[in-house]
C-alpha cells in the first residue's frame, strides 16, 4: 500500500468515526422524539386520531427536503450542510417544546416539521462516509456509521424518561430540551469532519440522465428494500406507544419497549458490513424480510408486554438488514457526478413511503387497531421478497457478492 493510500484510508476511517458519533446523538434526538411525540400529540389534540399528525409532517418536511439539501451540499460541502441542518433543528425543537407550553397543536406540528427539515440533513451521513470510502470499506463505512445508533438506543428513550417531567406540569417538554442539546453537541463535533465536496451538479446534470439510472434492476430493488423496510418499521413504531397506553401499559413500559426496538435496529450495523461481504447484498435483503414477517407474526399473537418487545426486536433487526442492504445496493448504481441527485431521488422516494406510513399508523390504530396495523407488513414484504429474487435468479452472483 502507498503512502497516500494509507492516509487516504485513515481520514476515511477518521471521518466514519466523527459520523458515526454524531449519527450517535441525531438518532438520541430521534428515538427520544419518537417516544413522546405520538403521546404529546395525543395530549394536544381535540381529535385523538391526529396524535400521529405532527410525527407524520415531520417526516413529510424530511421527504420534502431531501432534494435541496444533497443538493446544497453538493455546492456548499458536506459539513456546512450537516451544520446547517442541526442550527434548523435547534429551532425546530424551540418551537415544539414551546408549543406545549402554550397547548397549541398547530404550533407543535410546525415544530415537528421543523425537525423533519433537519432530519433530512443528517440522513446523509451514511452516503457521506460512503463517498469518502474506497470499494473495499464502503459497506463496512455505511454499516459503522449506522453503528452509531446503538448509543441512540439507551440515550433517547433514558433522556424521555429523564425529563419528561423537567418542566411539570407541562409534560414532554423537556424531552425536546433534550433534543436542543444534542443538536449542539452535534453541532461542535461535526466541525472536526474532513469530507470533499460533492461533484457538483444540478438535479437533472451530471452523467447520465437520471430515468436511465432509475431504470436499473438495482436501483429499482434497492430503492424498494430501503422504502418499504423503512415504511413498516414506521408504521408499526409510531402506533406502538399508542397501542400500549390503550393496553395499560405505562410510559416507563412504552420507553423501554421503544429502547429495545432502537437497540436492534442499530446493534447490528457493526457486523451488516461483513454480513454483506459474506453473504452477498441480496441474501442479508431477504433475510431481513424474513424477520420483518417474523415481527408482524409475534405482534399478532398477543398484547403481553413480551409481545410488544419482542415484535419491535424482530422489526429492528428487519430494518437494519433492509435499510443497510439497500443503501449499499444502490451506491453501486451511479457514477461519482451522479452520486448528489441519485442520493436525493433515493431518499426522497424512502422518506415518501415513510411520511405515508407515519399519517396512515395513527388513524389505523384509532379505528382499526392494532392487528390491522401488523398486518399492513405483508405486502410490501412479500413485493421485496418476489423482487429480491427474482433479481437474484438474473444476477448468480449477487448472492455471493455486494
Amino acid at each position: 500500500m502507498t503512502e497516500a493510500a494509507a492516509a487516504a484510508g485513515a481520514d476515511a476511517r477518521r471521518n466514519v468515526i466523527i459520523l458515526a458519533t454524531s449519527q450517535a446523538l441525531c438518532m438520541s434526538g430521534a428515538s427520544l422524539i419518537m417516544t413522546i411525540s405520538a403521546l404529546a400529540g395525543q395530549m394536544l389534540a381535540t381529535d385523538k386520531t391526529l396524535a400521529t399528525v405532527p410525527l407524520a409532517l415531520q417526516f413529510t418536511a424530511t421527504m420534502l427536503t431531501t432534494i435541496p439539501a444533497s443538493l446544497l451540499m453538493g455546492r456548499v460541502g458536506r459539513r456546512v450542510g450537516f451544520t446547517l441542518g442541526q442550527i434548523i433543528g435547534i429551532c425546530g425543537a424551540s418551537v415544539a417544546c414551546y408549543a406545549l407550553f402554550q397547548a397549541d397543536f398547530v404550533m407543535f406540528a410546525v415544530g415537528s416539521m421543523l425537525l423533519g427539515v433537519h432530519n433530512a440533513f443528517w440522513q446523509y451521513y451514511r452516503f457521506a462516509a460512503a463517498d469518502v470510502a474506497g470499494p473495499d470499506f464502503r459497506a463496512r463505512a455505511i454499516s459503522y456509521v449506522m453503528a452509531g445508533g446503538v448509543a441512540a438506543a439507551i440515550l433517547g428513550p433514558q433522556i424521555s424518561k429523564w425529563t419528561i417531567d423537567l418542566f411539570e406540569p407541562v409534560t414532554f417538554a423537556g424531552g425536546y430540551a433534550g433534543v436542543i442539546c444534542l443538536s449542539f453537541t452535534t453541532i461542535l463535533l461535526l466541525q472536526l469532519v474532513r469530507i470533499p465536496k460533492p461533484a457538483r451538479t444540478r438535479f437533472a446534470a451530471g452523467g447520465r440522465p437520471l430515468l436511465e439510472i432509475a431504470r436499473q434492476p438495482a436501483f429499482i430493488l434497492a430503492v424498494m428494500t430501503a422504502m418499504f423496510g423503512y415504511g413498516v418499521m414506521t408504521l408499526v413504531m409510531t402506533a406502538t406507544p399508542l397501542a400500549m397506553t390503550l393496553c395499560g401499559f405505562g410510559f416507563s413500559s412504552t420507553a423501554t419497549v421503544i429502547q429495545w426496538h432502537v437497540l436492534a435496529m442499530f446493534a447490528p450495523s457493526f457486523f451488516t458490513g461483513d454480513l454483506i461481504k459474506r453473504f452477498g447484498v441480496i441474501n442479508v435483503i431477504i433475510a431481513g424480510v424474513v424477520l420483518n414477517i417474523c415481527a408482524m407474526a409475534v405482534n399478532l399473537t398477543g398484547i403481553n408486554i413480551a409481545n410488544f418487545t419482542g415484535g419491535l426486536v424482530l422489526l429492528g433487526l428487519g430494518w437494519n438488514l433492509m435499510f443497510i442492504g439497500g443503501t449499499t445496493l444502490v451506491t453501486e448504481t451511479y457514477r461519482t457526478e451522479e452520486q448528489s441527485k441519485v442520493q436525493a431521488l433515493n431518499d426522497f422516494l424512502v422518506f415518501s413511503t415513510v411520511s405515508a406510513a407515519s399519517f396512515s399508523s395513527g388513524a389505523l390504530q384509532a379505528k382499526l387497531g392494532w392487528e390491522a396495523v401488523n398486518m399492513t407488513l405483508a405486502v410490501p414484504m412479500f413485493a421485496v421478497f418476489v423482487g429480491a429474487v427474482w433479481y437474484k435468479m438474473g444476477h448468480p452472483r449477487s448472492g455471493a457478492t455486494a
